[in-house]
């Protein structure tokens, strides 16, 4: 997108009624979130997937207010998410049906983890990291996001819920984009319940990997890697990305790991990728880059905010990855666009000749 004049020629003009319209929109944002979450957590796009219901029917599904109910859905069905197709009955769009819990990829959870009662109060103590550069979920909570986690089973269930159904968005494009071949050996870095990495296995009948993460996040992966049919040839381990991670390996996928954390953290994690990796191997880092349109990057730069409100990392440009890998003892390779709806690519990182592992 081509940057408004205004925007490069000198001071902007005064904004027109329009403008001043789009911008109380904006403001008002915080509403269509909350509204969203009402929906995700009282399951109301379920409801509506088998046709329309009226307000009532839905009041009384999900236990709740009928006026004050019908309100809501009449304030989503502006947004798009519904159609009042005749007085108090609502239909869901085809927008509305990402938020079912059955779509592949589906944003409840994202919803549900995002604008829930950990997430939100940090939000309103944003003004706090700006004037201090940590973290609002800190300063609200007493703890950092993964170690809140730690303490906090519900929400921690909803987060790898969240990180599963991401997953399931960009692993298809993955194999598309990306050649494995000649991975014998893949580990897969902070990789949760292993959708992702299942996803590689089925592509790659002959490449074994081996799933990495905390303990207790991996207890919940040997059911979804034995329903994909590649349980046999992934091994389950549990450890600590900061300390160390499994040996051997052709390739070590990162997706969405790096951009938790800020320079140091992110710089550790990847010299125990390096030391840990086969002479030949590399490091694979699967992220959404920033653009230099700052438009064309919202997305990213979305995810950035709450990196910067709630985990303390960030968003990187291509430089800053190339800049990270030289510090683990890396230099950058392939830039790989896997061409998905949320916009990642695949940076690789190949180890120096002289960084290789024992020296």
């Amino acid at each position: 997108m081509v940057p408004d004049e205004e925007s490069t020629h000198g001071a902007p003009e005064s904004p027109s009624p329009d403008q001043i319209r789009q911008l109380y929109q904006i403001m008002g944002g915080y509403r269509v979130s909350q509204a969203l979450y009402v929906v995700a957590k009282l399951g109301i796009a379920d409801l509506l997937k088998d046709g329309p219901l009226s307000s009532d029917d839905i009041a009384m599904a999900t236990g709740t207010n009928g006026p004050a109910l019908y309100r809501l859905l009449r304030f989503l069905a502006g947004v798009g998410l519904f159609h009042e197709t005749a007085p108090h009955l609502f239909v869901l769009t085809s927008l509305g049906a990402g938020l079912r819990a059955d779509v592949p990829g589906s944003l409840r959870t994202n919803t549900l983890m995002q604008l829930d009662e950990a997430h939100w109060p940090a939000w309103g103590q944003l003004l706090y990291t700006v004037r201090t550069g940590q973290t609002a979920f800190g300063h609200v909570h007493g703890a950092e996001f993964f170690d809140y986690l730690g303490r906090h089973s519900e929400p921690a269930a909803v987060f790898n819920q969240a990180m599963t159904s991401n997953a399931a968005r960009s692993g298809a494009a993955i194999t598309r984009a990306y050649d494995f071949s000649g991975i014998r050996r893949i580990i897969d870095v902070g990789g949760g319940h292993g959708l992702f990495l299942a996803t590689i296995l089925q592509a790659y009948p002959a490449m074994r990997g081996v799933l990495f993460d905390q303990p207790e996040v991996v207890q919940g992966a040997a059911a979804a890697l034995e329903i994909a049919g590649v349980a046999d040839r992934c091994e389950i381990i549990g450890g600590d990305f900061f300390t160390a991670v499994p040996p051997d390996g052709d390739a070590y996928l990162l997706r969405q790991i790096i951009h938790d954390w800020n320079d140091d953290q992110a710089t550790t994690i990847l010299v125990n990728c390096r030391h840990a990796m086969r002479e030949s191997g590399k490091v694979l880092v699967v992220e959404r880059a920033l653009a230099p349109d700052h438009r064309e990057s919202l997305g990213a730069l979305h995810l950035d905010m709450e990196m910067l409100v709630n985990l303390g990392g960030q968003q990187r440009t291509d430089a800053e990855y190339g800049t990270l890998f030289e510090a683990a003892g890396m230099r950058p390779g392939a830039i790989v666009p896997l061409g998905d709806t949320d916009q990642f690519s695949v940076f690789e990182g190949i180890p120096n000749v002289a960084s290789s592992r024992g020296q």
